[in-house]
């Protein structure tokens, strides 16, 4: 998930250098949803992994 913001980011970037306003706008505000949607999935998985715990192995 954090790859496809990545690529929204560069296409943002591109986009903002050749002109295309709307475009770098859109696919900037894409970006930026698909790497917070990324950080809240990680600290869910922490503080799952967290209390979750690991038990003793056998």
């Amino acid at each position: 998930m954090l790859g496809w913001a990545l690529i929204f980011f560069i296409v943002a970037i591109i986009a903002g250098i050749m002109g295309f306003g709307g475009i770098a706008g859109a696919a900037a505000g894409i970006a930026q949803v698909i790497f917070f949607i990324f950080i809240v999935l990680l600290v869910i998985s922490l503080i799952a992994n967290a209390v979750r715990g690991r038990g003793p192995r056998v």
